[in-house]
Order: structure tokens, then C-alpha cells, then sequence
């Protein structure tokens, strides 16, 4: 499965300085806020946290808040997401893979997430 999003910097920017670090407490934790140094950073987050949702076809909300996806990043600086076990179960989780850039005043993320095959149907 595979969720995109894309996301003007300049709205979130807005965002920022309107609400300060509230805004940012919305949808990150404090570990993703820290690395989160920059503008276009937090844009990113908050595509990839979208993508990661539309890829499980639930969108944000009763299912899945901005807070159960867990951004984090490798040494080189390469972004990945982690999810409560509960919600690895529910959706039968064995993979992911999260993709994050910004450019042009555009940030966008792609989220791929494999899941178990369902049993082979007999039927023809």
C-alpha cells in the first residue's frame, strides 16, 4: 500500500507563527520536534505522517492520530516511521518504507507499507 502527500511550506511556516510550538505539539512529539530544526523539516513531517495514514486508508482521525506515527531518523539522516504494535496487528504490518523532499516551497512524502498476504482463495 502506498500513501502520498504534499504540503505547501509556507502554510505550515504560517501555522508555526501563529501557533508557536503548540502547532508543532499537534501532530509531533518532543523527539520529532527536535528534529525538526527547520521550516521545510516540519512540512515533511507532516506529509509523511499524512502519507503514512493514506497508505493504511484510513486517513488521520479515530484509528490513527498524528501521535501513534513515530517519525524518526537514521545517522544519515534517512527518514522511517515506527507504529504501536497494536496498530502492526490490526493492519498485519510486515514492512515500511517512508521517502521525504522538499523543494520549490513544496514538501512531499511517499509511505509504502506491506502487509501479510491474505491466504490464497480456492475459488476460481
Amino acid at each position: 500500500m502506498i500513501g502520498v502527500d504534499i504540503v505547501v511550506v509556507s502554510r505550515i511556516e504560517a501555522a508555526m507563527k501563529r501557533h508557536g510550538e503548540r502547532f508543532l505539539q499537534r501532530f509531533l512529539n518532543e523527539e520529532e520536534i527536535a528534529l525538526a530544526q527547520k521550516t521545510e523539516t516540519a512540512a515533511g513531517f507532516w506529509a509523511a505522517k499524512e502519507a503514512v495514514a493514506k497508505a493504511l486508508g484510513c486517513g488521520i482521525g479515530a484509528e490513527l492520530g498524528f501521535h501513534d506515527i513515530l517519525l524518526v531518523k537514521s545517522p544519515k539522516g534517512a527518514p522511517s516511521f515506527t507504529l504501536p504494535p497494536a496498530i502492526m496487528q490490526r493492519y498485519a504490518i510486515t514492512d515500511t518504507s517512508l521517502s521525504i523532499a522538499h523543494d520549490g516551497g513544496f514538501a512531499i512524502a511517499v509511505a509504502a507499507i506491506e502487509t501479510a498476504a491474505s491466504p490464497a482463495s480456492d475459488e476460481v
